[in-house]
């Protein structure tokens, strides 16, 4: 049985909880069976009482009538409005993603009754059914985020190992929440199980359709951290629980509840590692590349994949090795890493990688299809990704003018995405470390992939930061605090990730030539930014698309890259920044000028002395440098 509770400010909300109801078990959905509702809030967004016989009264009813007698709507999302402000009445209806047509319009049709009866005279109201939930407002409520009235429910049973449960709900949730907010326009749902033990945890996520990717991922992801922020202690570690907001939900159960098959995998379905019930300790972790061996590859497949790793199958040459392209038996093409010799990394690291990159399941990360070790020999075989990397269009004269505003801010949105499932959503904290034009990656639709995950560092969940003796990175990108006092945390990619934004936008290097001089990009955005001539920087050949965005994006980039590392924004914050055009921004502050006090070039130049790949026109080289006699530069392993 459900205990059905609803966290609230009883000066705001007035909240009217009805009978429990028992849904442990469903493997069939049916018109026939009962349609129990959850919970009402009969003073949704504070909206008070209309008058008996008032044109928003008219105005309701008409609306909740045509929400009954809808037959045209398949697809579970009703929204509609009627009426002129100020009597003007917004509705949204929707039904649970895996329920039947019959189902779902029985639902709704019995709502638009109740909700009157629970609620009268009320201009707002939310009510929540077992297979659907309604709400109506007079003001606007279409692609607007709310995350309030917060109600959750939880069975009053415990799962067998709370920790072992836990892992296995947020990889769970991970992976059903990045696939619920990529839906489209009709419907942002998705299911999915995942082993914990002697259980399995079964889970649906689900989005109001007419939010954003970025507003329904940041939506369930605040619902998900509500399970050890809320309630008491009484959703966490339960059988069964459902958290429920006007935007977007989540529901987990021990056993299958829902309709449907449990997740479409791509096909051919990539090697799965299997999955430990925890990750191992750094000292454990070689080890643990015993459980990756369905990821193998021989040494043979990939000689013959890649024509013996020939020059003309040469895609170029990174930190660590050469990349080669490659076709597989099967006719799939593969990106092969071959390390070099002298690359640096250890067993342990190649190890460490594998484990690392194989747990990541994202649209904006470059997949892992498996390795190969041999002797000396070790590879990384990755999904091929056939536009070649970000660097390749901006830079380049020609091939520029196909990347159109269009694009450029679909692969800003995309990496924001990618680096905030490193941070913060991953079954790892994740520090990548050494983002770069050319670690971006644009396959054929060109979204971006960020690759090249050998020098992140993993973290537990409540350490945001560390030290290292050994700077692994790229000049130009390079936060000045990592740079030159080896300190490094999320806000450090935030940093790198404020300096790539300004490059697409501008289509200049983080640093370039400016007639004899060399003309660093922080130090020209922040003067063109306070003399109100930010416009002057955008890339001539973007002569269509939207001003507003492309300055916004400046905008962004400059907090991304301010000299106070505790003024950055969160990736959390930049997603939210590219999703909503009304939030306002704050003004930024004085970049770390990397290039501009005299401090800092004189470790330049002296760094440069040190290692010859920086030279004075590509100041965008790799750079691995020692700060102190004990070098160590591993990806470790932590537990999320």
């Amino acid at each position: 049985m459900y205990a059905s509770t609803v966290p609230m400010d009883s000066s705001k909300l007035v909240l009217l909880l009805s009978f429990s109801y028992i849904l442990l078990h469903q493997p069939s959905l049916t018109a026939a069976q009962p349609k129990y509702f959850v919970s009402y809030n009969c003073n949704y967004n504070n909206t008070g009482n209309y008058t008996t016989n008032s044109t928003y009264q008219r105005n309701l009813n008409s609306l909740l009538s045509s929400l009954a007698s809808d037959t045209q709507i398949d697809y579970g999302f009703y929204n509609l409005s009627v009426g002129e402000f100020p009597d003007r009445v917004n509705a949204i209806a929707l039904c649970r993603g895996d329920v039947a047509v019959d189902v779902c319009r029985s639902c709704v049709n019995d709502s638009t009754r109740t909700i009157l009866e629970v609620c009268p005279n009320k201009m707002g109201a939310f009510a929540v059914y077992a297979f659907c939930m309604i709400r109506y407002s007079n003001t606007s409520i279409f692609g607007v985020v709310n995350d309030q009235p917060f109600i959750y429910q939880a069975n009053g049973r415990n799962v067998l190992d709370v920790t072992l449960f836990n892992q296995a709900l947020q990889t769970l949730f991970a992976r059903l929440r990045d696939k619920a907010a990529s839906g489209n326009s009709l419907k942002k749902f998705a299911t999915g199980n995942q082993s914990a033990g002697v259980e399995t945890v079964y889970a649906i996520v689900q989005c109001t359709p007419d939010l954003s990717e970025g507003q329904c991922s940041s939506c369930l992801l605040g619902v998900f951290r509500m399970i050890t922020n809320c309630c008491g202690g009484n959703v966490q570690g339960k059988i069964g629980a459902k958290l429920i907001t006007p935007s977007c939900n989540l529901r987990w159960e021990i056993g299958p509840f829902f309709n449907g098959t449990l997740e479409i995998l791509p096909s051919p379905p990539p090697p799965q590692i299997s999955s430990p019930t925890s990750l191992p300790a750094p000292a454990q972790a070689g080890d643990e590349i015993e459980s990756a061996e369905s990821l193998q590859f021989a040494f043979s497949t990939i000689q013959d994949a890649t024509e013996d790793f020939s020059e003309k199958n040469k895609l170029g040459h990174g930190g660590f090795g050469a990349v080669y392209k490659g076709a597989l038996p099967s006719g799939q093409e593969i990106a092969v890493k071959r390390l070099s010799k002298d690359s640096g990394q250890g067993d342990l690291e190649f190890k460490n990688e594998v484990l690392l990159v194989a747990r990541l399941q994202h649209r904006n990360l470059v997949r892992l299809l498996g390795f190969c070790l041999q002797g000396i020999e070790r590879l990384l075989i990755y999904e091929f990704v056939p536009n070649a990397s970000l660097d390749h269009f901006i830079f380049d004269p020609i091939k520029r003018v196909h990347l159109n505003w269009e694009r450029r801010y679909k692969i800003i949105g995309g990496i924001a995405r990618g680096l905030l499932y490193l941070h913060e959503d991953s079954r790892l904290r994740i520090i990548h470390r050494d983002l770069k034009a050319s670690n971006i990656l644009l396959d054929e639709e060109m979204n971006p992939k960020i690759s090249d995950f050998g020098m992140a560092r993993l973290f537990v969940v409540d350490q945001t930061q560390g030290n290292t003796s050994r700077i692994v990175g790229t000049y130009g990108y390079m936060a000045p605090e990592y740079a030159m006092q080896g300190h490094f945390s999320v806000k450090s990619d935030v940093f790198s990730f404020g300096v790539l934004v300004l490059e697409i936008v501008t289509g200049k290097k983080n640093s370039f030539r400016n007639g004899n001089d060399i003309e660093h990009l922080l130090s020209h955005a922040w003067r063109n930014w306070r003399e109100g001539t930010a416009q002057d920087m955008i890339d001539p050949v973007l002569s269509s698309g939207s001003a507003t965005e492309m300055l916004r994006c400046i905008h962004i980039g400059l907090l991304c890259v301010q000299e106070n590392v505790a003024e950055r924004p969160t990736m959390a914050s930049v997603v939210l920044m590219l999703s909503s055009s009304s939030l306002t921004l704050q003004i930024p502050s004085q970049p770390a000028f990397f290039m501009n006090s005299s401090t800092y070039q004189s470790d330049l130049s002296s760094s440069m002395e040190h290692n010859s790949r920086v030279t004075e026109s590509s100041l965008s080289e790799s750079v691995a440098i020692p700060l102190s006699k004990n070098e160590v530069s591993i990806t470790e392993l932590y537990p999320r």
